[in-house]
């Protein structure tokens, strides 16, 4: 029999007694599986949940076969190495014993002779140079993923279940993942907000607080089945309005006509030509049908009212933002940004950049790429002002704002509208609140402490604060923006730079979102010097 995982009825509620997710019934075989949603909705807390992590608070979850996770490594003990990654250390130690001739009878009977083969085939498989001793303090957040990886190959399990698994890899460390994962011919059950890493699953769950539906195919059919949805939801609420437009004149010419008719026959009993008896029951028949028709179109309004507020919540829930931005001025052919022969970093002895040369001219779109630990963050850091370079010269043509994933321009201790004021000083009320509105920040969630944000909305809000400013920066530099974002805070953020009419400077390994907004030039970082 083959392994599977099926929840029942499932739900699970924070320590507090907060209720995450209710009542999900889902179904998981040997396939790849997308898990979708908006930060919140409870797609980490339910992989925990599947993996026996977590106890659900209601329903059960029933499966058969084994489980390893893939997890983002943070932290590591200074003396860690890849072998206790794996969970090896103990049987690597034994075998290395055996190999020497100083095993027991004991450990020889339990000694397993491929496993250092395996573990290094498996470092090798995911493109790690690296052997199972290997400290993983000496080795990058990407590097780490990669082994984790490989640990998980190593293991060999039914359902290997992935959070996040693209997040601070290179371009190498995503091919890897990719390779990975499209040779694998067991199940996998990964959370992502990454499209190209979507495309390559046989279904996605969509995670909402309404519960968990399941769609069948990649990230492109998803999408295509969402805009039929939202089609019909468009469809839905034009129908809805149309009702409630012919209920409301339905209902005026019944006004008009009553009113008519109670004329004519108070005319009628003025001149006395209708006996009183006839008149008042005449008179009470007509108020009774009338209270009918009124009661009947309050009714039809009612629920043409309630069809057109379900309509607008669908389009609000699957329609991305728009939104008009003043625009920066910025001419064709003005230097924004140039670079001669720069070389900087933190230790003068060792520059991490040497020779960096490049222009931006004008609205240009250009990506700073290059493997991890080329020096991306280190040149944006020399771009702003925040290093200075050890040798070549920064020429800063035009006003620039820096946006990287955790939003540092905003104060924490603000409200969204009280960090747009302090960005843009001058600024009055109005203009404030209708800059923020374009980025989904209406009315009261305008007046939202930044602390409490979700990372989504704290970055779609530094981006409200620079972009919906009145002078807009006519150069905006974006360091990894869509690293912990949601699918929906993405395409917000997407939807913004495309209405922006700037030069961008962006470092990110998110291809949809290079093609997304635009991306014209890569500057290469790493082995011969950027130009």
């Amino acid at each position: 029999m083959s392994a599977s995982i099926t929840t029942f009825d499932l739900g699970w509620s924070t320590p507090e007694g907060q209720p995450v997710f209710t009542h999900l019934n889902l179904g998981f075989n040997a396939e790849r599986v997308g898990i979708v949603g908006r930060n919140g909705v409870g797609k980490t807390s339910l992989l925990r949940v599947l993996s026996g992590d977590l106890e659900p608070t209601s329903g059960k979850v029933v499966g058969s076969g084994s489980i390893a996770v893939l997890r983002q490594i943070v932290q590591v003990a200074p003396g860690e190495t890849i072998a206790d990654l794996f969970g090896i250390a103990a049987d690597l130690a034994v075998l290395r014993k055996a190999e020497a001739g100083q095993a027991t009878m004991e450990e020889l009977a339990e000694v397993d002779w491929t496993l250092e083969a395996r573990a290094t085939s498996a470092l090798a498989r995911v493109g790690l140079d690296a052997g199972p001793d290997s400290l993983l303090a000496r080795l990058s957040g990407g590097q780490r993923t990669r082994a984790a990886m490989a640990g998980a190959l190593l293991a060999a399990p039914d359902f290997l279940m992935l959070d996040e698994p693209s997040n601070n890899l290179d371009r190498e460390g995503r091919a890897a993942l990719l390779d990975l994962l499209a040779s694998w011919r067991a199940g996998a059950i990964i959370v992502s907000h990454d499209r190209e890493l979507l495309e390559t699953m046989d279904a996605i769950v969509e995670m909402t607080s309404l519960g968990a539906t399941r769609y069948g195919g990649n990230w492109t059919q998803y999408r295509e089945r969402k805009a039929i949805e939202l089609a019909a939801a468009h469809h839905d609420l034009e129908v809805a309005e149309r009702q409630m437009t012919e209920i409301a004149r339905k209902a005026q010419v019944a006004v008009e006509r009553k009113q008519r008719r109670d004329a004519a026959g108070s005319r009628k009993g003025a001149r006395g030509d209708m006996p009183r008896i006839v008149a008042g029951a005449r008179k009470q028949r007509a108020e009774n049908t009338g209270g009918e028709n009124v009661r009947l179109a309050q009714r039809q309004q009612a629920e043409a009212s309630a069809a057109a507020i379900a309509a607008r919540e669908q389009i609000e829930m699957l329609e991305t933002m728009a939104v008009a931005l003043a625009p920066t001025g910025l001419p064709p052919g003005k230097i924004v940004l140039a670079l001669r022969d720069v070389s900087g970093g933190y230790d003068p002895s060792a520059p991490l950049l040497r020779g960096v040369s490049f222009t931006l001219t004008g609205p240009e779109r250009v990506a700073l790429a290059g493997p991890n630990g080329s020096g991306k963050t280190t040149l944006l850091a020399l771009v702003t002002g925040r290093l200075e370079p050890f040798s070549g010269t920064i020429l800063r043509g035009s006003r620039m704002a820096m946006l990287d994933q955790t939003a540092g321009i905003l104060d924490p201790s603000l409200s969204i509208a009280e960090n747009f004021q302090a960005l843009n000083p001058g600024t009055d009320d109005f203009t404030c609140r209708s800059a923020l509105a374009k980025f989904q920040f209406r009315a009261a969630a305008s007046l939202q402490e930044v602390a409490t944000l979700s990372g989504g909305q704290m970055l779609r809000a530094g981006l409200a604060c620079i972009l919906g400013s009145p002078a807009p920066p006519e150069l905006l530099i974006l360091d990894e923006p869509t690293n912990h974002l949601d699918l929906d805070s993405i395409a917000a953020i997407e939807a913004g730079l495309a209405a922006f009419d700037g030069a961008l400077l962006v470092v990110s390994h998110d291809e949809a979102f290079l093609d997304a907004i635009g991306v014209s030039r890569r500057i290469e970082l790493g082995g011969t010097p950027a130009r």
